[in-house]
């Protein structure tokens, strides 16, 4: 006998187990290796990282995909792993010494501290892996793979030499985003924009001095914020001061002193008559070039803009098309964001000898850049050219992990030519070869690709694949797939240069330590991404020409977020045409985001997040899952409330106690069951039905339509099954029927509930295996877990005539239900419905149904008549025309009056929220959730709306 309720906690570890007993999620079994194989690759998550609401949706889309599939005898490989995430790790290992007041990874060296790392990682990392199991993920987890184990280390080695040898691998001297906390480059997805606004506002032009000390207070609690406007001497030929002056504005005044160009726009007549005469670089004495470039703006500050190519991206490339006008790039701040001078070569190039810097050396040198940006403002002031200083709003570049602000900083760093593998990339999606879901995502791929800039692919770390680069003394450098071979490169390139002599060269080959100590590996480790972007292929064994590779690759689908669209999507596009000759995935399913349930983005900060495992730990996987899934619209964000999930528990207690019913009244399995030869109307009903929500289900899964799979089965189980079907089956089972309708009703019940499922497994795993599992202990023995098939078929057609019958006696229900309800009668008040001249086929079927209208309909009688009685509501079902009488029921006047009253009330609120909505002001200034919130009030009175306008219409007439 099943327990009176379904115990989520103590069935998901066991079905777990069940599942790995049987090797259920295993890739390539004996008895499917013909099969179609079916593959995807997970987006690795950070060996650091928990679940979160995104991993939950994006694994629960991907997992309906794999048991989909495999349930259709596809042989499934989903492929598992997890990223090594250099920074996010390091940082994790990093705090965790000091939290110990153990020695940092420089005072114990990179071996030690490697140590420490994989030390950690063996310990307390991938514990997102057993989240995914409670999840319910179905990988073939006998295959995980990890970004640094020894397979993917040498398949990107292999990358990178490659790439070296073809010329896409370079080493260049560019900015990059450099977090000054962690000392490394980073990506674009590591920067967080983050707001920033000052308080401080002076101006010369008040006569008031500046107040230095209220200045520095702000600047030491807000350090950004600030536009600072500087004076520019305009200089003449023989470089003295003519009197003119050119006004800058800076958010940045520390960067002033490595501008080497000061930029106007080339239609901007207020400085027409300046382009190409000189100012001087105040407080540095340099000349610099007024040049004429699209890039400054006319409408924005002075139209005047100071270019430091240096230290900013777009005054970088500004500087690349007037470098014949002197504008060159000029370092002037070091590796932690402090301003150096001193033996700063190019900082000193072109000066005049006689130019006193010693104030601005005592003042700056070695400064953190926001104690020299106060102490350039100050100076600036005393010199008389500080016009003036306001509050700014603008966005500042954070590290995500560090809170750093960012600078762009001019370095040595690895680069790839993306712009030339970026072209296939464009091409196969041009093409058709692979499609993104939702379509209007191509745009997004589109833009980013065909704007490409040379990808920055080295970082400033210890912990990931260490760049296969060696350096001798003697200026050689050699990229090699390994440390014999670069050692054996380097020695032949010291004979050829006379650096060594052929027997100096062979001597050195016979001691490793020498060769150590000679050939110098690059420190620098390689973007977590690249090696990511291997991952299609990586995983499945290449370099080595595996089994695998040959009949998964390529893959069919890629689920994944919109945000990495540019970060992982394009570059494994990039890599697989580049390596494999082939798109790494046929389609591209592109999820929204998990909001909460008023529309707002999820943070720790606004403390509106919800963790899946406390979810699950409340409700079970299943809800969870469902609840993600029957939300997951194409292109529409979820709003994620507790409540969704919850009533989705009730849905899956809802299917428990139809299966208990069942049980109860002995509907067991029967072996050799034949849909196609049932006689019973109400079986060959439902049949039909379940039929076509297998068809349905079927179809959005393919189609990556999630919500409508799940809510096609949630209306087939709840809507058509257990309120319909069990309620009008309740008398041949419990009553006096004939045997044989019995038992035809009972095995048809034991057969949907089969079919009901296998349609519910991909959503509800653990429900549905433990069903499946009970019922089979009622029939004849099952032949495997679900999770290995196989898919709902029924076999039987939609029987036109029955559908017809049956559905027109439920919609008669249904309808006469709704009338009640909306007119506030009483369930049990005695009532009769009236049949306006009904066709013959109406008639029969009334007859033969009349018991089930009138127990689930709450009437007295089904009666006949040429016309509706006065005061009656009309019905019109499937074109037959019911009357359900009112008078002496209801106050006609009085619903009539209330309604109108009601209709009258949504309406005034419809049209306050639709004037917010409207109001650009109101739209420009809300926060996004407030705005969604509205947006979901103004729904609300709408669906309000209909319903009461339809029940004024019943009314109508009356």
């Amino acid at each position: 006998m099943m327990d009176k309720s379904f115990d989520a906690s103590a069935v998901e570890s066991r079905i777990s187990a069940l599942w790995e007993a049987t090797g259920a999620f295993r890739a390539g079994r004996s008895e499917r290796v013909d099969a179609e194989p079916f593959c995807m690759v997970i987006p690795p998550p950070n060996v650091t990282g928990n679940l979160h609401m995104g991993h939950a949706l994006n694994n629960t889309l991907q997992d309906i995909l794999a048991r989909y599939r495999r349930m259709n005898g596809c042989d499934v490989l989903w492929q598992p792993g997890t990223d090594h995430a250099g920074i996010a790790t390091q940082m994790v290992v990093e705090r965790k010494l000091a939290e110990a007041q153990q020695p940092d990874r420089r005072t114990m060296g990179r071996e030690a501290f490697l140590e420490r790392v994989w030390a950690w990682k063996a310990e307390s990392g991938g514990a997102i892996v057993q989240q995914l199991k409670r999840l319910g993920a179905s990988c073939d987890w006998s295959r995980e793979r990890f970004t640094l184990d020894e397979g993917l280390s040498r398949a990107v080695a292999k990358v990178f030499v490659q790439l070296y040898r073809d010329g896409l691998v370079y080493k260049d001297k560019r900015l990059v985003n450099w977090d000054p906390k962690f000392q490394t480059a980073i990506s674009d997805l590591e920067v967080q924009q983050v707001e920033c606004r000052g308080s401080f506002k002076w101006s010369r032009d008040d006569g008031a001095p500046l107040d230095a000390v209220s200045l520095g207070k702000v600047l030491s609690r807000n350090p950004n914020g600030h536009l600072y406007y500087f004076d520019y001497p305009v200089v003449d030929r023989d470089g003295e001061e003519t009197g003119e002056r050119v006004t800058v504005a800076t958010t940045r005044p520390e960067t002033m002193l490595g501008d080497t160009a000061v930029a106007v726009h080339p239609e901007d007549e207020r400085y027409q008559s300046l382009v190409g005469r000189q100012v001087r670089l105040p407080l540095v004495g340099r000349l610099i070039a007024i040049v004429a470039d699209a890039y400054s703006d006319p409408e924005k500050g002075t139209g005047a803009v100071k270019i430091t190519p240096a230290h900013d991206f777009n005054d970088f490339e500004v500087g690349k098309r007037h470098e014949a006008e002197g504008a060159r790039a000029i370092n002037v701040l070091d590796a932690e964001a402090r301003v150096v001078l001193k033996d700063n070569l190019a900082f000193f190039e072109g000066l005049e000898s006689d130019h006193d810097h010693a104030r601005l050396m005592a003042a700056v040198d070695g400064q953190d850049r926001f104690a020299a940006r106060l102490a350039i403002v100050e100076l600036m002031a005393l010199a008389g050219l500080l016009a003036r200083i306001e509050p700014h709003a603008h966005m500042v570049p954070h590290g995500d992990r560090s809170n750093a602000v960012l600078e762009p900083w001019l370095t040595d760093q690895w680069f790839v030519d993306a712009k030339t593998l970026a072209g296939p990339a464009l091409d196969a999606v041009r093409d058709g070869r692979t499609q993104f879901v939702p379509k209007n995502w191509e745009k997004t791929y589109y833009d980013w690709l065909e704007n490409i800039q040379p990808w920055c692919v080295s970082r400033q770390l210890w912990w990931g694949h260490q760049i296969p680069a060696w350096y001798s003394p003697w200026g050689g450098s050699f990229v090699e797939e390994t440390d014999d071979a670069a050692y054996a490169a380097g020695l032949a390139d010291g004979v050829e240069r006379g650096a060594l002599t052929e027997a100096e060269a062979e001597a050195l080959s016979r001691d490793p330590a020498r060769l150590a100590e000679t050939f110098k590996r690059d420190e620098d480790v390689l973007d977590t991404w690249f090696s990511s972007a291997l991952w299609p292929f990586s995983t499945l064994g290449w370099p080595d020409e595996t089994p695998e590779l040959k009949r998964f690759y390529p893959t069919a689908v890629l689920i994944t977020g919109f945000d990495i669209i540019f970060f992982w999507v394009a570059r494994m596009m990039m890599m697989g045409l580049h390596f494999q000759d082939a798109i790494p995935f046929r389609d591209v399913y592109i999820h929204a985001l998990v909001r909460d349930e008023k529309g707002a983005k999820m943070s720790k900060s606004k403390g509106n997040v919800i963790d899946p495992i406390d979810l699950i730990d409340r409700y079970g996987a299943d809800a969870l899952r469902f609840t993600l899934a029957a939300m997951a619209a194409q292109g529409r964000d979820i709003k994620l409330s507790e409540a969704r999930v919850e009533g989705y528990r009730n849905f899956a207690t809802k299917l428990w106690n139809a299966s208990r019913f069942a049980e109860m009244n002995g509907c067991a399995r029967v072996a050799g069951f034949d849909p196609a030869a049932t006689r019973e109307p109400l079986n060959r009903w439902i049949l039909g039905q379940a039929a076509r929500a297998a068809a349905e289900t079927a179809g959005a899964i393919e189609s990556y339509r999630f919500n409508d799979a799940a809510n096609a089965v949630y209306r087939f189980v709840w809507s058509v099954f257990c309120d319909w079907h069990l309620e009008l089956a309740k008398p041949v089972l419990q009553g006096e029927a004939d045997e044989a309708v019995r038992a035809e009703t009972r095995a048809t019940i034991a057969h949907v509930l089969d079919t009901i499922y296998g349609l519910l497994h991909p959503f509800m795993p653990f429900l549905t295996e433990e069903l499946w599992a009970i019922k089979g202990e009622a029939g004849p023995s099952r032949e495997g877990p679900l999770a290995m098939g196989p898919w709902p078929n029924e076999g039987i057609e939609i029987d036109e005539a029955i559908e017809s019958e049956i559905g027109w006696v439920v919609d008669l229900i249904g309808e006469i239900r709704s009338v009640k309800s909306e007119m506030g009668v009483p369930p049990s008040t005695a009532m009769s419905v009236i049949l306006v001249s009904p066709g013959d086929r109406t008639a029969k079927s009334a007859a033969a149904w009349s018991e089930a209208v009138k127990r689930l309909a709450r009437v007295e009688s089904i009666e006949t008549a040429e016309q509706a009685p006065p005061g009656s509501v009309l019905l019109v079902v499937r074109g037959e025309v019911a009357a359900l009488p009112l008078a002496g029921v209801v106050d006609l006047a009085a619903e009539r009056a209330r309604l109108d009253k009601e209709i009258a009330k949504v309406k005034v609120e419809i049209a306050k929220v639709a004037a917010k909505l409207g109001n650009d002001d109101f739209l420009a200034r809300a926060p996004e959730e407030v705005i969604a919130e509205h947006e979901e009030r103004r729904e609300t009175f709408e669906a309000r709306l209909v319903k009461l306008s339809h029940a004024r219409e019943r009314l109508e007439g009356v």
